[in-house]
């Protein structure tokens, strides 16, 4: 893994003191509180963060209003009369940040690869985190490999996960293994997770399938998680014309020999996997973003001022 002693080229490596550079303004951070979505805030900003950090407490019989998802069904099964959990608020509470750079993120059009808007993304939500009094850790899933990092305070600790991120960004030659699945992520993420924590998942979810959902699916059942979907505009719709050209760093393709049926099937592969994410995120009342290359990091924490990190959610939290 190449380090990161020089100041690398901008947009290709996100460099340690980038990463540091992406904390916010103390006087608004933190994650919401538990409760409805809508009513919570980020610092001065509307935010969609909001977690149950709730453990149970005890259970009482069920009274008109009470969430049916708190329903204590063994309880009720038990005693014929239906029961609900109470659960209290936790002092602390864990906050994970999955950060996909695996060789599909090394790639960009706009002003930054993928690899370098995911790594700053997950560098400011564990900057929120930390300011806000929540323990942070996280995951790095690149070419080598998925790396922990445990939820920590520590300065130390963070500088170390984000030395691993911009480690992560940095061009490798191929690796000689196959690289770990979004599944596989995503499964570790959920092993480490308790109820009321908050798990951010950064990716362009390029091996999105029934084994990666279902995993996400699981993980929303007791952590409240925010899709952050990174792409670049040449991922949602190849140019028609112009003398565009890729690489893969061993070959050369050129984009005007391509002929308008791959095209569309591309365009609707890329439509079809936001769509897929974004319906599940809406079903599970998980939190939904869309950022393309082009965007500003920041733009996450303030969903509301742009459509293009417009987030999708159910009405209430769980």
């Amino acid at each position: 893994m190449q380090s990161n002693s020089r100041e690398p080229a901008t947009g290709v490596v996100a460099s340690v003191a980038e990463l540091i550079g992406t904390r916010p303004n103390l006087a608004a951070t933190g994650f919401a509180p538990s409760g409805k979505v809508s009513t919570h805030q980020f610092g001065m900003n509307h935010s969609v963060f909001s977690g149950r950090g709730m453990e149970f407490d005890e259970s009482r019989v069920y009274q008109p209003g009470d969430d049916i998802r708190t329903i204590d069904w063994r309880l009720t099964a038990r005693t014929g009369e239906v029961h609900t959990k109470l659960f209290r608020e936790e002092r602390e509470r864990p906050v994970f940040v999955l950060l996909d750079c695996r060789r599909m993120m090394h790639f960009g059009t706009r002003r930054r690869f993928k690899s370098v808007l995911a790594a700053q993304i997950a560098a400011m939500l564990c900057w929120v985190g930390v300011d806000g009094g929540d323990r942070v850790g996280g995951f790095v899933l690149d070419q080598r490999g998925l790396h922990d990092y445990p939820a920590t305070r520590n300065r130390s600790g963070m500088l170390a996960f984000m030395r691993a991120m911009s480690d992560a960004t940095a061009v490798e030659e191929r690796a000689a293994v196959a690289e770990p699945s979004l599944s596989q992520a995503v499964r570790r993420m959920r092993h480490v997770s308790r109820p009321g924590t908050l798990a951010f998942i950064i990716s362009d979810y390029a091996d999105l399938d029934e084994i990666a959902e279902a995993e996400i699916k699981r993980l929303s059942v007791h952590a409240h998680v925010t899709n952050i979907l990174v792409y670049d505009q040449l991922d949602e719709v190849l140019p028609y014309r112009g003398d565009y050209r890729i690489s893969d760093g061993e070959g050369v393709a050129a984009l005007a020999q391509l002929d308008s049926k791959y095209r569309n099937a591309h365009a609707r592969a890329f439509a079809a996997r936001r769509e897929t994410i974004e319906s599940m995120s809406r079903k599970r009342a998980m939190a939904f973003h869309a950022l393309s290359t082009s965007a500003e990091p920041v733009s996450v924490l303030h969903p509301h001022r742009t459509r293009a990190a417009q987030p999708h959610f159910r009405g209430a939290q769980a």
